[in-house]
């Protein structure tokens, strides 16, 4: 069996992400993520409700899009791995933590509204770290005729009838 190591979260952002640059220029943002479970104690019928909290890393065009999208109090669904960090304080102790490796974040869609504002795509930008092809999750470009008007792409052919003859159009 191969050892895989993946998480989905869906929470809430606790603190704003926190966007810095390796001394290479990479971009990494970081923020808090709390996740609560609830469920009615069947011997009191109460409900009680545990909170677990998380710390979320991402790189590259991810991490830049996160500072400058979400906000503490967002609730977002995380995909990615989990990864043990250890380090030793200045007083000689022992630490170690575990956070996720994001490799998707998106806005949760069950109690709120979002719009989309696509990138445009940078030279040589792969994506990030391992982010894989991601082909298959990316629809047909253009914008789709139940957009209600409210689609980002530009300048696509058709007038919105969602056939697009622009072979050099990225999907998007």
């Amino acid at each position: 069996m191969p050892n895989d190591n993946s998480v989905t979260l869906t929470g809430n952002i606790t603190r704003d992400p926190e966007l810095r640059f390796t001394p290479s220029g990479q971009a990494v943002a970081t923020f808090g993520l709390a996740v609560n479970r609830r469920w009615q104690n069947r011997q009191t019928n109460e409900w009680e409700e545990q909170v677990s909290f998380f710390d979320v890393k991402c790189w590259a065009q991810m991490a830049e899009n996160v500072s400058e999208s979400l906000a503490k109090g967002t609730r977002v669904v995380v995909s990615g791995r989990l990864e043990q960090r250890s380090w030793e304080t200045d007083q000689g102790d022992k630490r170690s933590k575990v956070e996720v490796v994001a490799d998707e974040i998106a806005p949760s869609l069950r109690w709120a509204t979002t719009q989309v504002t696509r990138n445009e795509r940078r030279d040589g930008d792969g994506g990030g770290a391992g982010s894989g092809s991601g082909g298959a999750s990316r629809g047909g470009g253009g914008p789709r005729p139940d957009d209600g008007g409210r689609s980002t792409s530009t300048g696509a052919p058709g007038g919105g009838s969602g056939a697009s003859n622009d072979m050099d159009e990225e999907p998007f």
